[in-house]
C-alpha cells in the first residue's frame, strides 16, 4: 500500500478550466500528457514545462515508486510502461467512483474559504470554558457572517491562551460577587489585570447537581454526597467548575477526598451528564442544560456569571464590535433565555474588572 496525500489550490472561479478532473496530481498529469502527445518533449510543451524538468521528475518518481513509468523502443517515441498504464487506469477508476464525494468536498471547501474573501465576514478565535450557550451563539453568529472559532477548555487555560496571544477572547465563569480572599479570587487574580483586560457581559446560568431522573437518592446539597455509597464524578483541574466545587466544599468544611469519585474527572458538563446517565455515577456538578439534554434530574445550588474577556486593545477591532452588537440584540437574548438555566446578564456590555470581579479594589485618591 502507498500513502495518498491530498492538497488543493485556490484560484478565482473564472480561472478554473472547464472539464478538468476534480483531483489533480502532477505525476498523473504528466503520464496523461505523454500518452496523449507521444513524447516527453511534446508533453512538456503541453504542460508548459521544460523537457529537463519533466525528465527529471519522471526519473524521481520512478525511483520513489520502484517501478518504470516509461519504455522506449528503438526508433519509437516513449510509451507508458504497464505500471504507468495501470496508474492512469487506477486514477480514472477513483475519479469515476468518488466524483460525487469529491465534488461535495470541493463545494464545502469553497464555501469555507469564501469567508476569507468576503469583506463583510469576520472571524473571532475563542478559548472558553465549556458552555452550551456559546455553542448556540456560534450557530447564531454564523447567520450574521460572524464566525466563532471556539475551542473548549478549562477557564484557567482559556484565559492563559488569551494572555499568550493564542485567541482574541476567552470565556470563564465565576460565582456572583466572589469574595476577595476566595478560591475564585486566588485562581483568577494572577491572570486578569485592570487596564489590560476588559470583561464583556454574557450570561447568568445555574450550576447544581446533575442526578438521575427523578433524583432517586434525594440529593439536595453537597453534604449529601458524603452518604455511604453515593458515587460522584468530578471535573478536571483548571476548569471553572472544579474551582467552584472546591470553593463550595471549603466553605462547607468538607474535605473533597471524602467524596467517593472525587478523583474521577471528566472534561465537560456533557461528559459529566453522560457519566450519570450511564449509571456510572450518581451525581456531578454541572449546568442545568446538560442535565436537561439527557433527560436527567437537576438540583440547583447557585447562579453564576459566565464572562467573556478580551484585551482592551481588541475592543475596537471590527470583529469584536460585531460581536458586541449581536450580544445586545433582542434576537440573541431571546435565544439565550430559551436555554435551560440561562438568562442574559448585561450581554454585550463592556464592564470593568473592579465591578464584575470585586477582589480588584482600589482606594480612592484623596
Amino acid at each position: 500500500m502507498h500513502k495518498i496525500d491530498l492538497s488543493y489550490e485556490l484560484s478565482p472561479l473564472e480561472a478554473t478550466a472547464a472539464g478538468q478532473t476534480l483531483i489533480r496530481n502532477p505525476l498523473l498529469d504528466t503520464l496523461q500528457a505523454v500518452q496523449q502527445h507521444g513524447s516527453i518533449s511534446a508533453a512538456a510543451r503541453h504542460l508548459d514545462l521544460s523537457y529537463r524538468h519533466v525528465w527529471g521528475e519522471l526519473k524521481r518518481w520512478e525511483q520513489q515508486l520502484g517501478n518504470e513509468l516509461l519504455v522506449w523502443e528503438k526508433g519509437q517515441s516513449a510509451k507508458l510502461s504497464e505500471f504507468g498504464q495501470k496508474l492512469l487506469w487506477a486514477e480514472r477508476q477513483a475519479q469515476a467512483r468518488l466524483a460525487p464525494q469529491i465534488e461535495a468536498l470541493r463545494a464545502d471547501l469553497e464555501r469555507a474559504f469564501a469567508v476569507a474573501f468576503d469583506p463583510a465576514a469576520h472571524v473571532l478565535s475563542f478559548y472558553a470554558s465549556h458552555d452550551d450557550a456559546l455553542t448556540t451563539l456560534r450557530e447564531h453568529a454564523a447567520t450574521q457572517a460572524l464566525y466563532l472559532d471556539v475551542r473548549f477548555t478549562g477557564s484557567v487555560d482559556a484565559i492563559s491562551a488569551l494572555n499568550e496571544g493564542r485567541c482574541s477572547l476567552a470565556g470563564f465563569h465565576t460565582r456572583l460577587q466572589p469574595g476577595r480572599d476566595s478560591r475564585t479570587a486566588r485562581t483568577y487574580r494572577p491572570l486578569l489585570k485592570p487596564g489590560l483586560h476588559k470583561v464583556i457581559g454574557f450570561a447568568r446560568r445555574q450550576q447544581g447537581l446533575i442526578v438521575a431522573r427523578g433524583n432517586p437518592l434525594q440529593l439536595t446539597k453537597l453534604q449529601d454526597l458524603l452518604r455511604p455509597g453515593v458515587r460522584f464524578v468530578n471535573r478536571t483541574l483548571g476548569t471553572g467548575t472544579r474551582v467552584l466545587l472546591d470553593e463550595l466544599l471549603g466553605e462547607a468544611g468538607v474535605d473533597g477526598a471524602r467524596l467517593m469519585g472525587y478523583e474521577r474527572a471528566e472534561p465537560s458538563h456533557s461528559a459529566v451528564a453522560q457519566t450519570v446517565a450511564s449509571g456510572e455515577a450518581d451525581a456531578g456538578l454541572g449546568i442545568a442544560s446538560a442535565a436537561q439534554t439527557r433527560g436527567l434530574g437537576f438540583v440547583p445550588l447557585l447562579e453564576e456569571q459566565y464572562h467573556l474577556v478580551c484585551l482592551k486593545s481588541a475592543l475596537q477591532q471590527d470583529a469584536t464590535q460585531v460581536l458586541l452588537k449581536l450580544l445586545k440584540h433582542s434576537a440573541w437574548q431571546r435565544k439565550l433565555a430559551g436555554i435551560a438555566g440561562y438568562q442574559p446578564q448585561r450581554s454585550g456590555e463592556v464592564l470593568p474588572l473592579s465591578r464584575e470581579l470585586p477582589w480588584w479594589h482600589f482606594k480612592k485618591k484623596t
